[in-house]
């Protein structure tokens, strides 16, 4: 169900800000919209795993604030990272 240590650097790689980026709003969102893609497709084969739903709903109330959170910031880096995440229709 948890993304690889390989996918993860790799979503690192392609959302950092800067050189040294690792922990920033963009980053921090591209993760968790792949952990959440996950829990989805997990979901489809084992409709009554509660205790794993409830995990998925903390992670998009985490996404949701991040999202938030740069929407009132950053207007364009948060349109620019809804678009590329395929997120909000």
């Amino acid at each position: 169900m948890a993304i690889t240590q390989e996918r993860k650097h790799e979503l690192i790689n392609e959302y950092k800000i800067h050189e040294t980026d690792t922990g920033s709003a963009d980053v921090q969102v591209a993760v968790l919209t792949e952990e959440i893609n996950n829990l989805t497709e997990h979901f489809r084969l084992h409709k009554k795993d509660n205790h794993s739903r409830r995990g998925l709903y903390k992670m998009i109330g985490t996404r949701r604030r991040l999202l938030r959170y740069l929407r009132e910031t950053e207007v364009q880096r948060y349109r620019d990272l809804i678009a590329k995440l395929g997120l909000r229709r």
